[in-house]
């Protein structure tokens, strides 16, 4: 019998955090078990709530080792549960351009994204819309300046630390404020994105939650 304890996924299938983490798992097929976070099992918000100081998910539970915040998640799983090099270049120098551009789809994409986002639920009757067109425009700019790098970066069918950052972000801030035609190396490449069998699962597993979205889920994707 294999005594070696199983990874523990926390958190819920909406969540573009937790997609993140999930995408490098269903990629690599890494056995974990994955408790939802909801109102019907107080076990695993209270696991969540202890993990970080602001008690967000995801979190992951590899036998004592408890660890919060994506990314993090993810060089653990890189080096621990994947292969070191796989997720995220061993090379210090190329490592560092990754960690930049998966910051840029937290900070600049999916966060800003969550301003407009929260303000609807917020105040759905009357968020405040000088702050979501401020959040729109910044959005804007992070797009034109991804179509920019687009010119120099592979459409890849695996997965690395990137692929689970703009994976979910760009699934999400498209909902919230679509990609222009005018981009079309970003438009395309969110296509390709979600046609990758890891990012194609969350967003199918995802589909019983949309009605919950604030802003209302499109009907496309």
């Amino acid at each position: 019998m294999n005594s070696e304890p199983v990874l523990e996924l926390f958190g819920h299938p909406f969540s573009s955090y937790t997609w993140k983490v999930l995408i490098a798992l269903y990629a690599y097929e890494v056995p974990f078990t994955f408790k939802v976070v909801d109102p019907e099992h107080p076990d695993n918000a209270e696991v969540v709530q202890t993990a970080g100081p602001q008690g967000k998910f995801p979190v992951l539970r590899d036998g004592e080792n408890l660890l919060f915040e994506t990314t993090s998640i993810l060089e653990y799983l890189d080096r621990h549960h994947i292969a070191p090099g796989t997720l995220l270049p061993e090379d210090p120098d190329a490592a560092t351009a990754i960690r930049m551009l998966d910051r840029v789809f937290d900070n600049y994409v999916m966060n800003i994204m969550q301003i407009v986002v929260d303000e609807h639920i917020r105040a759905p009757d009357n968020p405040d819309m000088a702050r979501c067109a401020e959040a729109r425009t910044r959005l804007e700019r992070t797009y034109a300046w991804l179509e920019g790098w687009l010119r120099f970066y592979p459409q890849m069918d695996h997965v690395t630390l990137i692929e689970c950052a703009a994976g979910p972000s760009l699934f999400y801030a498209d909902w919230v404020h679509p990609i222009p035609e005018s981009l079309p190396r970003l438009r395309q490449w969110r296509a390709h994105l979600l046609s990758l069998p890891p990012v194609a699962r969350c967003v199918d597993d995802a589909r019983p939650f949309r009605s919950y979205f604030p802003l209302g889920a499109p009907d496309r994707d």
